[in-house]
């Protein structure tokens, strides 16, 4: 673990100061001999090894502790005031200029900044590169999809559940269907009156419908093609 490591990287620079400060606190003492001179040397490069190591783990760590997003919880309502007019329709900048999976950017303007209550057609996703992004990511590690305006993450899938599963309820109702587990809720929104679901920045995203197993986010793909 890190906390191993970095116990061990200070306990090994820890005896590299003390050996530096014990074999030169005695001036008059003899030259060092080859043996302790060797010895220092291995100390000294076992350190400077140690603190490499230790940097580059406390680097990974502060990554992924700052880069994972927080997913699923209960549902996060909103209201209409999310989607009132900015300098972009309901957004206050435009989609990205290049997007994921192969969709079209000017649909997805449209449809993430112009628009409320339609979607890209049923099945759109088949003819990107959708399907081939989520079966291709290592198994247990989620795909992340980021909002194609502002590229803050909306939604990691799939959690709970196989690529195939996921990507079989996909198909079954035309649009990529996530369940409140794999909604990043510091970011999406869902209107209570209507169930259309949003970004908190305005994305229209696409809309809540429930089944028996509980709540169904249906979303446009070109809404959440960004990059971070």
């Amino acid at each position: 673990s890190v906390s191993l490591v970095v116990v061990s990287a200070l306990l090994i620079l820890d005896g590299v100061a003390s050996f530096s400060v014990s074999g030169s606190s005695d001036a008059s003492a003899a030259a060092l001999t080859t043996a302790g001179g060797n010895r220092r040397s291995f100390l000294q490069n076992a350190g400077a090894v140690a603190l490499s190591g230790l940097t580059l783990l406390l680097d990974v760590a502060s990554a992924e502790g700052s880069g994972a997003p927080k997913v699923g919880g209960k549902i996060v309502f909103g209201d209409e005031s999310i989607m009132y007019q900015k300098a972009h329709g309901t957004s206050a900048v435009p989609v990205q200029d290049e997007l994921r999976y192969g969709v079209s950017r000017k649909l997805a303007d449209q449809i993430s900044n112009y628009n409320r209550v339609f979607a890209e057609f049923a099945g759109y996703f088949k003819d990107t590169s959708f399907e081939d992004v989520v079966r291709a990511s290592p198994e247990g590690t989620p795909v992340t999809f980021y909002d194609s305006n502002t590229g803050k993450p909306l939604f990691v899938a799939p959690i709970g559940r196989s690529a195939d599963d996921f990507i079989s309820e996909s198909q079954i109702h035309g649009w990529p269907s996530f369940r409140d587990s794999e909604v990043v809720w510091e970011n999406v929104r869902v209107l209570k009156n209507s169930g259309e679901t949003v970004s908190v920045d305005g994305t229209h995203l696409g809309h809540n419908l429930p089944d028996r197993k509980g709540n169904r986010y249906c979303i446009n793909l070109v809404s959440v093609a960004g990059s971070p």
